[in-house]
């Protein structure tokens, strides 16, 4: 049995498929094995470093979700900007300094906490970091909607979206939704594609709702419903409730020197040289 102190590192490698991504796996594996001061494992690691794009931090946060509370995420980038990478492929050696020098500082962000009541008495419970939507499969969707106890609306649509503020910028932003700060501790509730005439209607606009309250869909038809929870996608019939609030939990990353303000990774993402 490997013996480990606590100054030791436990250190998670996770890399996609792409081959410039396995390529520096391999370079930081060798690299961090042969240093006294880091160990390499999945099981309980301190740090996870992620190599790829953002579906690749995704699939990791959620592989470590119960453990949020210690684990400090970073990421390579080997693809388009991504918003929750620091590092680009080309400063791998820049990562191994920050990691040699790391303190524990950390950036944290909050995410979404999910729960869905099923007719059959089940209760499942997610968590989210950048949304998690609602439709249902074979019909349009009708749904109440309240809003920290108070009945704000009947939906009718395809469905309803609530997203973190790290994930306004996803799938949030391209249904009309507000671009959210992440140090904003707040829930964001956008509908998909709502039906709005003389005869129904909604608010239509995306809502910022603070930390404090709490979000309730209450589907009014019978039949399957799909949810998703970032990048995992779930089938349920029958659904009774599923509530929204912002979880005691916080995702941390790594506090690195070269972590890209928010506002500059939204103009790098969208507006891209502003000068050309």
């Amino acid at each position: 049995m490997i013996q480990t102190n606590s100054t030791v590192k436990r250190v998670a490698i996770i890399a996609n498929h792409k081959f410039q991504s396995k390529k520096i796996a391999n370079k930081l594996f060798t690299t961090l094995r042969e240093d006294e001061r880091f160990y390499l494992t999945k099981k309980s690691p301190d740090i996870v470093i992620t190599i790829g794009g953002d579906g690749v931090l995704l699939s990791a946060f959620h592989t470590y979700e119960n453990e949020l509370d210690h684990v400090r995420f970073v990421g390579i980038h080997t693809g388009h900007l991504g918003f929750y990478t620091d590092y680009l492929e080309h400063q791998v050696d820049e990562l191994i300094t920050t990691l040699r020098e790391d303190t524990g500082e950390k950036i944290s962000y909050p995410v979404l906490q999910v729960s869905i009541a099923l007719a059959d008495g089940r209760r499942i419970r997610g968590l989210a970091l950048n949304e998690s939507t609602i439709k249902r499969i074979e019909k349009t969707m009708v749904a109440d909607v309240l809003v920290h106890n108070v009945k704000l609306e009947r939906f009718r649509g395809d469905g309803l979206l609530v997203a973190t503020p790290t994930g306004s910028t996803a799938y949030n932003k391209s249904l009309g939704g507000a671009v959210l700060h992440p140090t904003i501790e707040a829930l964001q509730l956008t509908e998909i594609a709502s039906i709005n005439n003389r005869v129904y209607r909604s608010i239509g606009s995306s809502m910022i709702v603070p930390k404090k309250d709490h979000i309730e869909v209450y589907p009014k038809k019978t039949g399957r419903y799909i949810v998703s929870v970032d990048n995992k996608t779930y089938t349920y019939k029958d659904i009774v409730k599923i509530e929204y609030q912002i979880s005691p939990q916080k995702v941390h990353f790594v506090s690195t020197p070269w972590h890209t303000s928010f506002w500059q990774r939204v103009k790098d993402a969208f507006l891209g040289d502003l000068d050309r």
